[in-house]
């Protein structure tokens, strides 16, 4: 069926069509555009579909370049403490959700955020013991990157003195006592969590519907997301999508970026980055180099201003990551790399340097950090800053105590890196920051968090609204090799479009963007979500 789209105010990205009132799609894709009156004299047939947008702002679908729908859709079926402001409202809700189990049930939840209690730190062994004295806890932080456990966890992990614990992670011992105070940083959760019964493939499958939903009510009609530790491995992973996207056709079109574990599983079974669809692709080989600022686990070449022995943590040794690379290399795949750190992202380029380009672009993921002699090396075509502007409404300003004045002035520095020729693309890492790209948006353009009134932390690297929403439509193409076939609107490419309340455009005030909401979400002409 043909699909018509009148009176709209079409912000195409196009530079030939920058702006249109009307558009015709047909099998998925544009076919042309022009104003109401001459689109629908040409094209209009009996069976044609209309969809009038009644002067509404529309652009390009949103694409998030990089999020984890599997954790967002672990919120729908395990406890969620994000946004407690608290220490004590996060041990109630443990309290209160371990009253409902039975004796030696699993208690599993997400989202806590030490930086936003304002009745102390991270809940002790004996605390979280007390809340939860018959139940085995995990309660991952939200950045993914810490957990806290209690005894009975430990207990169910068989843990002694002298575990092994993987390499890249630490299991934080009190000083005097040498015994665990209930936090693991990176990857000694997973001593942890391969304990914890796993769910159903039905009961997985069922939140990730809702997450998928979730996506395209706030307007994203494509996803770059990282879920196969999270969903079961590569099968499951591949076959939930594939009957969530592909049978039933949800409409929300996603690239599935593949642990640097599944290498082996991606070889057996024939994939490689592109190996799909339009609506289901497999992406790059993920990986990690560092931590993240919240623990101090990410790797910077110069110490922590608020801690000066400490330079963050490599998660693999330079050789590792050379062999990790380079097994990814041999099936001519991409690397996606958390690089948060300088360091990080510098010991990252010194290997990629050393090897030639793969057909699709490599992922540099965060970039939070640079220095002014980083710039013109990740500006190659053949690399992509994965950057997530919301980070910065979260993390300032209590991470400049971490970096200092000048460091600060190269991080988040997302103007300068466009200035520099760097590929940039936006994205929000949801559940770490909420899944709405507007949110990432509103954070691009003001540089400081909703509710607050100062200019701006470095104000000089406010993006434009413009700039801003091409990190979310034209270059969240790039990193997947897709610019040709979307990102804009343009005859030829897919028909994803994102239909909004307000016209971002012409705001007086960029906090009017918060009060914006999505009216629609179009992916291959077909309305994939209308608001009520």
């Amino acid at each position: 069926m043909r699909q018509i789209f009148i009176n709209g105010n079409f912000y195409t990205f196009n530079p030939m069509v920058p702006r249109t009132e009307a558009v015709i799609a047909e099998n998925g894709r544009f076919i042309d555009m022009g104003s109401t009156e001459s689109m629908l004299s040409q094209w209009k047939e009996a069976d044609s579909q209309v969809i009038d947008l009644h002067g509404k702002a529309a652009t390009p679908g949103l694409i998030d370049s990089h999020l984890h729908l599997g954790q967002i859709a672990y919120k729908f079926i395990n406890l969620d403490v994000t946004g407690f402001t608290s220490k004590q409202e996060m041990l109630e809700e443990i309290r209160k959700n371990a009253g409902k189990l039975t004796s030696g049930e699993w208690l599993v939840g997400s989202g806590w955020d030490e930086n936003l209690f304002t009745d102390g730190s991270i809940p002790t062994l004996e605390e979280l013991d007390h809340a939860a004295p018959e139940n085995p806890l995990f309660v991952s932080r939200i950045c993914g990157h810490a957990s806290v456990v209690n005894t009975k966890a430990l207990e169910m992990s068989g843990y002694h003195k002298d575990i092994t614990v993987p390499e890249g992670g630490q299991i934080i011992l009190d000083e005097t006592t040498k015994q665990p105070t209930g936090l693991l940083l990176e990857s000694a959760g997973n001593l942890i969590r391969r304990h914890i019964p796993k769910n159903s493939y039905d009961v997985w499958k069922k939140a990730v519907r809702k997450a998928i939903q979730l996506a395209l009510s706030k307007g994203l009609t494509s996803v770059h997301t990282n879920d196969p530790h999270t969903l079961g491995g590569l099968d499951q992973t591949y076959s939930m999508y594939d009957e969530l996207l592909n049978e039933e056709k949800l409409g929300l079109r996603c690239n599935l970026l593949m642990n640097h574990e599944f290498l082996n599983d991606l070889q057996k079974r024939g994939m490689y980055a592109g190996y799909g669809n339009e609506t289901l692709q497999i992406g790059a080989v993920k990986l990690f180099a560092d931590g993240a600022f919240g623990r101090r686990t990410a790797l910077l070449s110069e110490p922590y201003n608020d801690d000066p022995e400490n330079f963050g943590e490599a998660m693999f040794d330079q050789d590792t990551l050379y062999d990790i690379v380079k097994q990814t290399r041999d099936l001519d795949m991409p690397i996606a790399v958390h690089t948060i750190g300088d360091q990080a992202l510098k010991n990252v380029l010194d290997i990629l340097d050393q090897f030639p380009a793969a057909p699709y672009r490599d992922r540099l993921i965060h970039t939070q950090v640079l220095r002014e002699d980083l710039y013109h090396r990740l500006a190659n075509t053949n690399r992509i800053a994965d950057i997530q502007p919301r980070f910065l409404a979260s993390d300032f300003p209590w991470v400049q105590e971490r970096l200092g004045r000048e460091r600060t002035k190269h991080s988040y520095a997302w103007k300068s890196m466009l200035n520099a020729g760097i590929i940039c693309a936006g994205g929000s890492d949801s559940p770490v920051e909420p899944i709405d790209p507007l949110l990432g948006i509103h954070a691009a353009v003001t540089r400081k968090t909703p509710g607050q009134t100062h200019e701006g932390y470095n104000p000089d690297e406010k993006l434009t609204m413009e700039e801003a929403f091409q990190l979310f439509t034209e270059m969240g193409a790039y990193p997947t090799n897709e610019e040709t076939v979307k990102g804009t609107i343009a005859r030829g490419k897919l028909a994803d479009i994102t239909v909004y309340s307000k016209n971002p455009f012409e705001m007086e005030e960029p906090d009017e963007l918060l009060e914006t909401e999505i009216e629609m979400t179009v992916v291959g002409g077909e309305v994939k979500y209308r608001k009520e």
